[in-house]
């Protein structure tokens, strides 16, 4: 909700002059944790505080010296992309004894610091918070043995401090996602895939095993991303038995002609008496059972490696920013705290409330109450976990429900990736709930011209590692033919449409609905999914498709910027698609560490332009040596690419020299990211719930036929902040602007600031919405489920 001008609190009013912080990582390292500290180093020295880096983690503030160094703003540059720690991080026992720590008191003390930003796993912020309590007793013990003056106690009197959880197997309580667990996804996905076609080749089955000594997480989500056929984790251990089930649920699925087989280990995974199951095990089970040929592939140390992905820079880049308001507004009162992401939004919560959730986890596992465990990890796992039951157990013919209703699902609009696991997560959740699944190839194209067959389970069997869709899409919207339409409905005796695609398909639900006026055939439940890489749908904050193309757009940047290391200095300007939507542009730009997005919701003139151009060259002056601008397609019609390039190439003449690159449908294209997998899959297996339901309300027995006219059963699934809401889309006609197909207010638009105080650009920044301190909520059993954190 937007505040009132006066209640609304801008950063400009909190100032760290005077102060020192200092941030450090610790424990295993994880992809974007220099984004993190990237972003700590900048916001520190944005609201005047003086930073240091702590090198080699908690050994290096034991040790002291010259592990204790003051950052400077080009210190954290070309930063971003590099995987792992720049800092270091190291295990260290000394920090542990009473003595490690007086040492590390005394270290600090000396340098002034008494704010530290944690990057690190449950272990590094129990570790920091003992530090905290323990802190005026140190300093205390530090006067007495005459190695600080006494005054010192009064003047650093408390220790602040602020985690941000660095852990790539997501195990920690009252986060949605950790840092470095989307990119761990990203190398597992990418290693399946590739296996995927090797298996098919020989028709092998792949035993993989993924990293998670106590947690399962990335083993259930990759499962759920590739469509595994079995999965094996620590905290829902198979039923006894469980050896026959999975070589019958192997043998099933290659008796209907699949080639291969996925099953997916965690390296802590369990049976019901706490006995390991390892890869080795499950392989020679399916050999001595079926004698398939069978490999093992343990990815080990690979899942930590390789470049951050487009998520894990914006979740780091947010919470280092938000981890330094936290630092500026803490009092000695506060008590310590993480930050984190909930949904879409920055929240910060107890650190020690979390890290007792974490451990009752392992309590919970190690007490044999598994159920309990699955409900403490949160709502997303148990999400996830009920997800990848309902999509990989085909249940036999004579068990499926039979409702008589037939279903139909298409697309429209553009090609995004993840549409195709939104299709299959479709018709396998409907012929569940046991349903007629038809698929439409081609969009209301197909749908006029009669292109519309059943579809069974096996028929989408290996689609949710498919790019583009296989069912094909038109921009056709469906106005002109709503007689063809309604007529191939009756033919097929249509009872509910599920849409998966982009504004062309809200405006084609529009019409439909309307059409309801002069056909009864409309009359039925409808729902439709948001899959377009613009993000330009109104009603949701995230689209299926859109993550796929941030991490194109920053996979090319990085590439693009590298590519200029050891010539002169150099900026570059980027073409991002998007239509009138620049989200691409802007989070791309907060992602690949851009110095300007232009966007067409943030008009700008030539005055703008100019001062972006004399920025760049003082930054350029400095030991930077590149810049990158990007430009959302349609953000000006007479400030194009070209003339964007040409104004930067005559200002930076002697300073810089310029190029541009217009990234064009690459975008679109690629297999789909983990994200969109998930999100796709996760999404539509809700939207088809809900038809269900609605086909059962509106179903009217005397007439034997489903009529259904309200606005509630013509609804468009989005995740709003927080969870998945279905609405009316009339209702959202409203929030639209048609003219340049975008919705009205955009959630990202107040992540544009972050960009350029990240860019050293003075910049207004709302923060009325962050600094409350949330508690961490305890998951009750419940029926229904809003959560899509994924």
């Amino acid at each position: 909700m937007a505040q009132p001008e006066s209640k609304k609190i801008f950063f400009e009013n909190l100032s760290g002059a005077g102060k020192a912080i200092a941030v450090l990582t610790s424990g295993g390292d994880a992809q974007g944790m220099n984004a993190a500290v990237r972003a700590v180093v900048r916001m520190g020295l944005y609201v005047g505080a003086k930073v240091y880096f702590i090198h080699e983690g908690y050994q290096g503030m034991v040790d002291g010296g010259e592990n204790i160094v003051e950052a400077s703003w080009e210190s954290v540059s070309s930063m971003l992309q590099v995987g792992g720690t720049v800092i270091g991080s190291a295990r260290c026992k000394e920090f542990r004894t009473h003595e490690g720590r007086l040492k590390a008191a005394h270290n600090l003390v000396q340098q002034g610091i008494t704010n530290l930003c944690v990057i690190g796993g449950d272990g590094s912020l129990t570790g920091a918070n003992l530090f905290r309590e323990e802190w005026s007793g140190l300093l205390t013990e530090l006067v007495e043995q005459g190695l600080i003056e006494a005054d010192a106690v009064q003047k650093y009197s408390a220790l602040h401090i602020v985690g941000m959880v660095g852990s790539i197997d997501n195990d920690f309580c009252g986060t949605d996602m950790t840092i470095g667990t989307d990119s761990a996804l990203h190398r597992i996905i990418e290693v399946v895939d590739a296996i995927m076609t090797t298996a098919q080749s020989h028709q092998r089955t792949f035993v993989l095993e993924v990293m998670g000594r106590h947690c399962g997480y990335l083993a259930l989500v990759s499962a759920l991303a590739c469509g595994a056929d079995w999965v094996l984790i620590p905290e829902m251990p198979p039923e006894d038995g469980w050896e026959d089930k999975m070589c019958e649920k192997l043998s099933a699925t290659r008796s209907r002609g699949t080639r291969l087989n996925i099953i997916i280990v965690a390296e802590g995974a369990i049976d019901r008496h706490g006995k390991p199951i390892t890869s080795g095990i499950v392989k020679d089970l399916v050999v001595k059972c079926l004698g398939f040929d069978t490999r093992v592939t343990i990815l080990g140390h690979v899942q930590r490696g390789g470049t951050p992905s487009a998520f894990d820079r914006i979740l780091a880049s947010r919470m280092g920013v938000e981890a330094v308001l936290a630092l500026l507004e803490t009092t000695a009162n506060t008590p310590a705290c993480v930050v984190s992401l909930c949904g879409n939004q920055s929240v910060r919560l107890p650190l020690m409330e979390c890290v007792q959730m974490t451990q009752e986890v392992q309590r919970a596992m190690d007490g044999k109450r598994f159920e309990e465990a699955v409900r403490l990890r949160g709502r997303s796992f148990e999400n996830n976990l009920r997800t990848y039951k309902l999509l990989a157990h085909r249940k036999p013919e004579s068990e499926l429900p039979v409702s008589n209703f037939n279903v139909a699902v298409l697309n429209v609009g553009a090609p995004a990736a993840g549409m195709n696991a939104a299709v299959r997560s479709a018709v396998r959740v409907g012929i569940s709930e046991g349903h007629k699944m038809f698929a439409v190839s081609d969009g209301f194209e197909g749908f006029y011209k009669g292109q519309i067959k059943e579809i069974k389970w096996a028929d989408v069997g290996g689609w949710t590692g498919q790019g583009g869709t296989l069912l094909g899409t038109k921009r056709t919207l469906p106005g002109k033919h709503v007689d063809k339409i309604a007529e191939q409905m009756r033919l097929h005796n249509i009872n509910a449409l599920l849409i998966v695609g982009g504004f062309e398909a809200f405006e084609s639900l529009l019409q439909l609905y309307e059409a309801r006026a002069t056909h009864e055939d409309f009359c039925i439940p409808m729902c439709m999914l948001p899959a377009t890489i613009s993000n330009n749908v109104p009603g949701t904050d995230l689209s299926i498709g859109a993550d796929t193309a941030l991490n194109a757009i920053v996979e090319t940047c990085d590439r693009i910027k590298q590519s200029a290391s050891g010539t002169k200095r150099r900026v570059f300007i980027i073409e991002t698609m998007g239509g009138y939507c620049g989200y691409l542009a802007s989070v791309g730009g907060l992602a690949a560490g851009a110095d300007a997005a232009y966007i067409y919701e943030e008009p700008f003139d030539i005055r703008d332009l100019q001062a972006n151009v004399e920025h760049l060259t003082e930054k350029m002056k400095t030991s930077i040596q590149r810049g990158l601008v990007l430009r959302n397609e349609n953000c000006n019609e007479n400030y194009t690419t070209d003339f964007i390039y040409q104004l930067y190439s005559e200002e930076g003449r002697g300073v810089f020299d310029s190029r541009k690159n217009v990234l064009g449908h690459m975008q679109q294209g690629g297999a789909p990211s983990p994200f969109d997998r998930n999100f796709g899959t996760k999404i539509t297996a809700k939207a088809m719930q809900w038809v269900s339901k609605k086909l059962v309300e509106t179903y009217r027995q005397d007439e034997g036929r489903v009529f259904a006219n309200t606005e509630d059963t013509c609804c468009l699934l989005g995740m709003r902040r927080r969870a998945l809401v279905f609405q009316p889309v009339v209702q959202l006609k409203g929030e639209t602007d048609f003219v340049h197909r975008i919705p009205k207010e955009q959630w990202w638009l107040k992540l544009r600031p972050l960009m350029k105080i990240l860019a050293k650009y003075k910049t207004s920044y709302d923060v009325s919405d962050s600094g409350q301190l949330m508690h961490v909520v305890r998951n009750r059993p419940k029926e229904s489920d809003a959560s899509v954190a994924i």
